[in-house]
């Protein structure tokens, strides 16, 4: 499935009427089964876009389309959040299957896509422990399982290794990307890290500082499946320079003049 954001700016309105502008008429599209990193400054805007395409936060103006046909009783989005996320007292396999539960799907084809994505994301043979009991890339995995299992037209990815030390996070991009070669979901991945960006995405997305616009779309250019060398090649290397001078420019900027 296609999303389509369409010119939308979101402006936050405290009680006493002061308006913050979070974001200034995005526009942008993730194609179905493209993957799309999302990048910029802190505080650019970047979560808030996400709440706005999962339809956790209502727009001030603009609108998210989603364009294409998708299952009956499956939602349009499902996201993974920085944070793990999951009940301690569920097991494993309950917590993939509370996404399932809420949409009211019977008991049968819980357990059945339960079983698919617990193969798909490795987490075969940990269905009856609980999450004290894993690793953080394990409780991770247990997110993304969640996510994929109700479905969703598209995924929507929130800084999802942000809490992982560095090998871990190495593991888990890899792992990510196993993933998505498998089930090739549309998925829209906000980071921090331009080298994560360039190396997962199809496209990144630049975002200026606060309120976020769009100011360039780099292409990665690399093929895939992806593996470690791609990362000395001319394409990542000049896609990383690219998104750095941007990012460098809208840093300097905000240092130099931190109300505007």
């Amino acid at each position: 499935m296609r999303v389509l954001v369409d010119r939308v700016s979101k402006v936050y309105r405290d009680r006493s009427g002061t308006e913050l502008a979070a974001l200034d008429a995005i526009d942008l599209a993730v194609e179905s089964e493209e993957f799309v990193a999302l990048v910029g400054p802190s505080g650019c805007g970047k979560s808030t876009l996400l709440g706005i395409i999962a339809g956790l936060l209502p727009a001030t103006s603009g609108r998210v389309v989603f364009e294409g046909e998708r299952r009956t009783g499956t939602p349009l989005a499902a996201t993974v959040f920085q944070e793990f996320a999951l009940f301690p007292w569920r097991t494993v396999r309950a917590n993939v299957e509370l996404g399932l539960e809420e949409l009211g799907v019977s008991r049968d084809e819980r357990a059945r896509r339960a079983r698919r994505v617990l193969d798909v994301t490795g987490l075969a043979g940990f269905e009856a422990r609980y999450p004290h009991q894993l690793s953080g890339g394990m409780r991770q995995r247990v997110g993304i399982a969640r996510a994929l299992a109700v479905e969703p037209a598209v995924l929507l990815m929130d800084e999802p290794f942000s809490a992982l030390d560095a090998q871990t996070r190495t593991l888990m991009m890899e792992e990510l990307l196993g993933i998505w070669e498998a089930s090739r979901q549309s998925v829209l991945y906000v980071t921090h890290n331009i080298q994560e960006a360039v190396y997962m995405a199809d496209r990144v997305v630049v975002l200026s500082r606060r309120p976020g616009r769009v100011l360039d779309v780099v292409a990665a250019g690399l093929a895939r499946p992806r593996t470690e060398s791609l990362q000395g090649h001319p394409a990542f290397v000049g896609a990383v320079e690219r998104i750095w001078s941007l990012i460098r420019v809208e840093a300097q900027a905000a240092i130099e003049d931190p109300e505007a």
